[in-house]
């Protein structure tokens, strides 16, 4: 080749592994995720085969942890944040004194020394972003109390994890003796004057600037500068908070993502990121593999067993009772204990300044990257365990309906989607007199129903669960107005088991998406380009 391609073979690579292995994976049953992290073993430097850029590996990893964050930004609000603060503020900070003990006691007792065994027990007190979403969103939590307290914690953490990156480099990169605990102070000050004055500026400036923007993109007109504008905003104020304010790349996207979401333009913002998105994320499962020596798994069983019981069994614990400490339910607790039993990239990062200062052994970085991989690969486990376990103790809480359905007088027609095309089925059916209920996974949506007179239900229309509190087995009609045809098709399939009697009308923009509908039980499917067409051409013969 006359010129470098290792960034197109790292891409290639990593996806082309990654799909193979994740669709392994399917196959088997089991989380895509084991998949993804198997296929980085694979094309890492530590087995035999294609050996894939590990640095640019992580810095496409780190590219999809933005986007991640900012796509949960745009569902965020300040309100959101401001609101969990009395529990994920303490709670995280707690949680980040427990873990980093428990991996104090570890090192100490490997003969290593107190500033290592710190460093050590810190990596494996903060949870990977990705993990963390990833399995808040496979489960539509993002939204709900538990995954608002859940995202919140994670803030608390990597404003943590962003204060020691900074703070360690001063104790102990050679500045910390001349200048002592005065320098550490200072050190400190600084951290937090570039923190406050990074949400100052977002808060004042980014907010006024961005939606403008945003705003004027969008009434362009054209849906590729669209996109670009998003991913600029993504990115740029992710790059600029790090370069800028010395925060972290996750942090500065979700911010961007938080002051956006503010906007009605929220909705269309995430979509064009979403496969982006999913992406760059598979690249981060990818990029952790890749870190992986299989020789720890033979020469240090007994530190690496340790290791991973403190991040699953000692963080899931003390979170579990730090939450219900602090008069929260199980169902809460036992949602923030599975989405902190694993570490990430900020422990990575820890663990290679560790042993860059010489403070840290290599054993602990070993370990530490041993014990991400098995976390990783546990923790989809351990979610569904958490889940099932929810729904044998308790009922569904009461965060996920705006307002329950009449079990007496149940809706003759429910809607699925109140966006544009789901707004304007309301107002029809509305003006006739039509009983209707109407699901929605957006909270404003839902609300925006509810006020329009519909009975309003927050939730995922593929589950089950909730087509039955919408009351499908004794409705006659079900509309469904997403513009989603894959999803559209799982939703009849569900409908169509639960009541055979429904009728089910759908929408579709391809003659695929149609016949996938068709297959799965609808009676009627819309497509709107060709009813646009007829419209039209009974005009013209008019």
């Amino acid at each position: 080749m006359p010129h470098d391609t290792s960034l197109i073979g790292t891409v290639v690579a990593g996806l082309g592994v990654a799909f193979l292995m994740g669709a392994l994976a399917h196959r088997l049953r089991i989380s895509p995720i084991a998949g993804y992290l198997l296929a980085g073993v694979l094309v890492g430097p530590f087995t035999p085969g294609i050996v894939a850029d590990t640095g640019l590996a992580l810095q496409l990893a780190e590219i999809g942890v933005i986007l991640l964050m900012f796509g949960v930004g745009l569902h965020f609000s300040l309100k959101d944040l401001l609101a969990v603060r009395n529990i994920a503020v303490p709670g995280a900070i707690a949680q980040i004194a427990v873990a980093s003990g428990l991996g104090i006691a570890l090192g100490l007792s490997l003969g290593w020394p107190l500033a290592g065994s710190a460093i050590f027990g810190l990596a494996l007190s903060v949870a990977s972003t990705v993990v963390l979403l990833r399995a808040l969103q496979a489960r539509d939590m993002v939204e709900t109390e538990k995954g608002r307290i859940a995202v919140g914690w994670l803030i608390v953490e990597d404003l943590a994890m962003v204060l020691a990156l900074v703070l360690l480099p001063a104790m102990f990169g050679g500045r910390g003796d001349e200048s002592g605990g005065a320098g550490l102070l200072q050190s400190a000050g600084i951290v937090a004057l570039k923190v406050v004055g990074f949400v100052a500026f977002m808060l004042i400036v980014a907010r006024r600037i961005l939606p403008a923007v945003l705003h004027w993109t969008a009434h362009t007109g054209s849906r590729e500068l669209f996109r670009l504008a998003v991913l600029a905003i993504a990115l740029g104020v992710a790059f600029g908070a790090a370069v800028v304010f010395d925060v972290s790349f996750a942090l500065g996207a979700f911010f961007a993502g938080m002051i956006l979401g503010e906007t009605q333009l929220s909705r269309r913002a995430a979509e064009e990121t979403l496969p982006l998105r999913d992406a760059f994320a598979v690249l981060f499962f990818v990029s952790v593999g890749m870190l992986f020596d299989p020789k720890v798994l033979a020469e240090h069983p007994g530190p690496l067993v340790a290791t991973v019981a403190i991040i699953v069994v000692g963080k899931a614990v003390a979170a579990y009772a730090i939450v219900r400490a602090f008069g929260h339910g199980s169902q809460t607790a036992m949602t923030i204990a599975a989405s902190l039993a694993q570490i990430g990239e900020f422990s990575f990062i820890l663990a290679g300044l560790g042993v860059g200062l010489k403070v840290m052994p290599e054993e602990a970085r070993d370990l530490i990257l041993a014990g991400s991989i098995l976390s990783i690969l546990f923790n989809p486990l351990f979610f569904t365990l958490a889940v099932r376990r929810m729904r044998a103790d308790e009922p569904p809480e009461a965060e996920t309906v705006v307002e329950a359905v009449p079990e007496a007088a149940p809706a003759r027609t429910v809607l699925i989607g109140y966006g544009r095309v789901g707004r304007h089925i309301g107002e029809l059916l509305g003006g006739r007199g039509e009983a209707l209920t109407v699901i929605d996974d957006r909270t404003d949506r839902a609300a925006a129903a509810e006020e329009a007179g519909a009975v309003a239900i927050v939730g995922n229309a593929a589950g089950e669960s909730v087509l039955r509190q919408a009351g499908l087995d004794s409705a006659s009609t079900l509309l469904i107005a997403i513009s989603e045809g894959v999803e559209a098709g799982a939703i009849v399939r569900r409908a169509r088991a639960i009541n055979p009697k429904l009728t089910i009308v759908a929408r579709a923009h391809s003659d695929e998406e149609r016949a996938d509908i068709v297959r799965h039980g609808a009676d009627h499917v819309v497509m709107a380009e060709r009813e646009t067409a007829a419209r039209m051409a009974e005009r013209a013969r008019a």
